[in-house]
């Protein structure tokens, strides 16, 4: 089968034959329409990932055809349109994963390639109001800002949102699920374009956090926030702390700035604010976001379509982060 292949850190995505995989009795065989690419991969390809196997077919999302199982007792999928949960073993607690958990992509070999091979309990029909590319798009950075936003923060109707880092996946689906869920939602980004298409998407401000100040700007335009979905960290992280209300909620996804400076420690504790770290999410909550985005009809944002035979520019415009929305693969049929 085609593939995009990583043989080592460093190295380019390389498009080329790779053994076609064989469904376990557990698993379904997917032929692959579309993949999405998420910064893990281009994490992967530099050595900033843990338990790094090579050569390794990247890729946790991806949308595709059911063409064989394993046992007969999952032949009712041959031939539907499926997503896929990137999110392997989760485990049986609800606050945290398994030891032994593992994303998609890595150990496993993922979805840039013609067929994958999944547990078939971690397949689910294809919301019929998407297209193949558009499916493609929310497995995990979906259910990220999903957990993040519901599982963790509790966020609820009316309340006023938060989202830092506009563009980037996890954070465009955070706001779409807060604006859906009927919260009043701001957000933050370097630029005035990505702004500018946030507030179209229906936030009701933003301000650009390379401004001096930007976050006392921002309390007055907002008034302070409920809940503050982030994946920077570093030194701006204190600047949410003042942000936050009297009982607000951050929910920390990732650490793209490094770390945190968290200012002065009594104002979280005088404003009783809860500090919550959030990483993917559990079955049950891919489930309730299928359900989620086929209720409310949302539609991912998708920045750029390249070829799978492409996956290496791909990566590198991913890298370059100028992206509104997801970079999807397109596999050949």
């Amino acid at each position: 089968m085609k593939s995009a292949v990583l043989h080592a850190i460093n190295a380019a995505y390389v498009y080329q034959e790779f053994e076609k995989p064989i469904p376990a009795s557990d698993e379904v065989l997917i032929r692959v329409q579309h993949a999405a690419l998420n910064h893990r991969d281009v994490w992967i390809q530099k050595g900033q990932y843990a338990g790094l196997v090579f050569p390794i077919i990247c890729g946790s999302d991806g949308c595709g055809v059911v063409e064989a199982v394993g046992s007969d007792r999952n032949k009712h999928w041959i031939g539907k349109e499926v997503v896929v949960n990137p999110s392997l073993n989760w485990g049986d607690s609800e606050r945290y994963q398994a030891k032994n958990y593992v994303i998609l992509g890595l150990p496993n070999h993922g979805t840039f390639a013609e067929y994958v091979c999944v547990p078939a309990r971690l397949v689910f029909e294809k919301p019929f109001h998407l297209s193949s590319a558009q499916a493609a798009a929310f497995p995990l950075a979906g259910l990220t800002g999903f957990r993040a936003l519901f599982g963790r923060a509790k966020a609820k109707a009316g309340e006023t949102v938060l989202v830092t880092g506009i563009g980037g996946g996890v954070a465009l689906f955070a706001a779409q699920f807060a604006i859906a869920a009927g919260c009043k939602v701001y957000v933050t980004s370097s630029s005035e374009e990505k702004i500018e298409k946030a507030k179209k998407m229906g936030a009701l401000g933003a301000v650009n956090y390379k401004e001096v100040d930007w976050h006392k700007k921002l309390a007055q335009e907002s008034g302070g926030f409920d809940v503050i979905v982030d994946g920077a960290g570093g030194a701006d992280f204190a600047k949410l702390i003042d942000l936050c209300k009297p009982g607000g909620r951050i929910v920390c996804y990732g650490a793209t700035m490094g770390s945190w400076n968290a200012g002065v420690p009594a104002k979280v504790f005088w404003k009783q604010i809860d500090i919550l770290g959030s990483t993917m999410g559990t079955d049950a909550e891919f489930e309730k976001m299928i359900g989620f985005i086929a209720e409310h009809k949302l539609v991912p944002t998708v920045a750029q379509i390249f070829s799978l035979s492409d996956c290496e520019m791909a990566a590198r415009y991913m890298d370059e982060g100028k992206q509104f929305g997801k970079i999807v693969l397109e596999i050949p049929a």
